[in-house]
């Protein structure tokens, strides 16, 4: 036997007497079957109940409820043993209460879609961080979204019942239920939000809506051929709502602005910053166009080239590489220049018209410094990646230069 599912009828109940009729295991842990239990397996989207066993001499946390495949029972996935006999259920309120409202909230959203927008779900996914359903229609506008979900807190209000009765196969085909779960035989258990919405579930719910509190869309985004909607209900919703009502009354006490002129406000900011970006960039430009040519004032002779061999501390790898390309691109120059630092850095280059083979010379360099990788083309190289004083960058950079005279005096 399966053992009879009491949260079916009674979604309520926390605390419950039952019987462990077999001890087994499930992936490894211990787990049991009951002869009744109001613990929900995880299915249908929704995930199980937590809470915990409690026999005379011993008490275990229920980790995981799942249904076996071979015989329809409900398995209680524990983090001790139990054994055979009385047992004490206690179910996590709490985790229990916040599924209620998300599935109830669910099926609310779900027939106003439809109502509104003649969209049908055909996916429902609820964990700890989200719930969302896919809906069959990708083009789902802010103006459609907005008037279901309207509509959904509407019905909320409303106060209605939420019924959950069970009917035979051929009676149900004969209702108008929004859904019915394929290669479903027999008897089906079906939630009837009164007036509302009528669909095939095996889920726990709200009684009556109002308890689903307010529901609120988060995020709606294109799926392929679908639109996926995200959003919360209930105690989820009041913790979005708190999380964004601080996020903004501190934007508008730092910005010492209203809320309605907060938009205005961040847009304004974003500009002022991407003016300051281009301007310093501009800057940056030119105090590197500067420090270029007094590196290559200071050059050198490298036979009818000119050697520009320099270590910096700490210098970012983007900057080392805009200030080599600049000495390259003077023209008969060949410029060897490192950086010290947490990641040490390595960039040798040349131009055109200048001597060395940039992607070979790199290598002993990159040797030298022990760990360092990189590599290149015959004019750009470049290489690093472990911490490297001003002594050893200086040292690597001294064998470079030593193998790229020697190469030049050997090609005179």
């Amino acid at each position: 036997m399966s053992g009879r599912r009491a949260y079916y009828t009674d979604a309520y109940t926390t605390r419950f007497a039952s019987v462990v009729e077999e001890v087994t295991e499930e992936a490894g842990r211990p787990a049991v079957r009951l002869a009744q239990t109001y613990f929900y397996p995880t299915s249908g989207g929704q995930p199980n109940d937590t809470g915990c066993l409690r026999q005379r001499d011993r008490t275990a946390r229920v980790l995981d409820v799942v249904v076996r495949e071979a015989d329809d029972a409900v398995l209680h996935v524990l983090d001790g043993p139990l054994s055979l006999g009385e047992v004490t259920g206690e179910i996590d309120w709490p985790r229990r209460f916040d599924h209620m409202q998300q599935h109830t909230g669910q099926h609310i959203l779900s027939q106003a879609f439809i109502r509104v927008a003649e969209a049908e779900t055909v996916g429902f996914h609820l964990s700890p961080q989200s719930v969302t359903i896919d809906l069959d229609r990708a083009d789902v506008t802010p103006e459609l979204w907005r008037a279901a979900e309207l509509l959904a807190n509407e019905v909320i209000w409303q106060n209605r019942p939420v019924h959950a009765r069970e009917v035979e196969r051929a009676e149900a085909d004969a209702l108008p239920l929004r859904k019915i779960p394929p290669g479903r035989d027999g008897r089906l258990r079906l939630i009837d939000i009164e007036g509302f919405d009528l669909t095939a579930c095996g889920g726990t719910h709200v009684a009556h809506t109002g308890a689903v509190g307010a529901l609120k869309v988060l995020k709606v985004e294109r799926r392929g051929a679908n639109a996926r909607v995200e959003f919360c209900c209930g105690g989820r919703a009041l913790a979005d709502y708190r999380q964004k009502h601080d996020v903004v009354t501190g934007l508008g006490e730092a910005l010492t602005t209203g809320q309605a002129d907060l938009l205005p406000a961040v847009v304004r900011l974003q500009d002022e910053a991407k003016g300051l970006r281009a301007t310093l960039k501009r800057q940056s430009a030119a105090l590197l166009g500067l420090e270029a040519q007094q590196l290559l004032a200071e050059a050198e002779p490298l036979g009818a080239a000119r050697l520009v061999c320099r270590v910096f501390a700490g210098r970012e790898a983007d900057e080392l590489r805009q200030l080599g390309k600049l000495l390259a691109e003077a023209g008969g120059t060949v410029g060897l220049l490192g950086s010290a630092g947490a990641q040490a850095q390595l960039l040798f280059c040349r131009s055109a018209d200048a001597p060395g083979m940039m992607g070979e010379l790199i290598k002993p360099a990159l040797a030298a410094l022990g760990g360092a990788r990189g590599g290149g083309r015959p004019t750009f190289a470049q290489g690093g990646g472990p911490p490297a004083g001003e002594a050893a960058v200086t040292a690597a950079l001294a064998e470079a230069r030593q193998r790229l005279r020697a190469a030049a005096n050997a090609v005179e």
